[in-house]
């Protein structure tokens, strides 16, 4: 079953790779719990198919890097891109699309989490297994309040614009 609004997000775990050491967050992969995450928080996620691939970095990252001030001032705590790629390659990603410190890089490696979204698809026939569909999300306090789901290929509706028009 999908997500839709006024979901509670499932509970999972996420991985960050985190390039300086500092109190709670050793050098390298940490494991978080996305309840722990969410709590108290506006947070605006994208999901998208993986790194490195082209709509994912000629667009879909970029949009984000570039409007983090906007979101920020409209009351945004936090952007999130999940892939359903590993914690290194998500953090070498991250700092090829200059998004370190601005997007927060968040690998679901197994894809559990997407999964318990209903967010999977199946990229079997491109060589690339169990991905993510793309989307975007804006989070309340762990309760989805925008989300918008691509129908098909392309960036049409989970692109930063489309999430920024809905914060008003």
């Amino acid at each position: 079953m999908t997500i839709k609004i006024g979901d509670k997000l499932p509970e999972g775990t996420l991985a960050e790779f985190i390039e300086s050491a500092a109190e709670g967050c050793a050098l390298g992969p940490n494991m978080f719990q996305v309840a722990d995450l969410v709590k108290g928080k506006k947070i605006a996620i994208f999901g998208l198919p993986g790194a490195y691939t082209p709509t994912c970095s000629a667009q879909h990252v970029p949009g984000y890097v570039a409007n983090a001030d906007v979101f920020k001032a409209k009351g945004v705590d936090e952007i999130w891109c999940i892939s359903v790629n590993d914690a290194f390659v998500m953090g070498a990603w991250g700092r090829d699309q200059k998004a370190t410190g601005v997007v927060r890089m968040m690998a679901d490696g197994s894809a559990v989490f997407t999964k318990a979204l209903g967010l999977d698809a199946d990229f079997s026939k491109h060589g690339m297994g169990t991905r993510s569909n793309r989307y975007s999300m804006l989070v309340d306090d762990g309760v989805v309040t925008q989300l918008n789901l691509e129908g098909g290929g392309g960036l049409k509706v989970s692109g930063a614009d489309t999430l920024l028009e809905q914060l008003g």
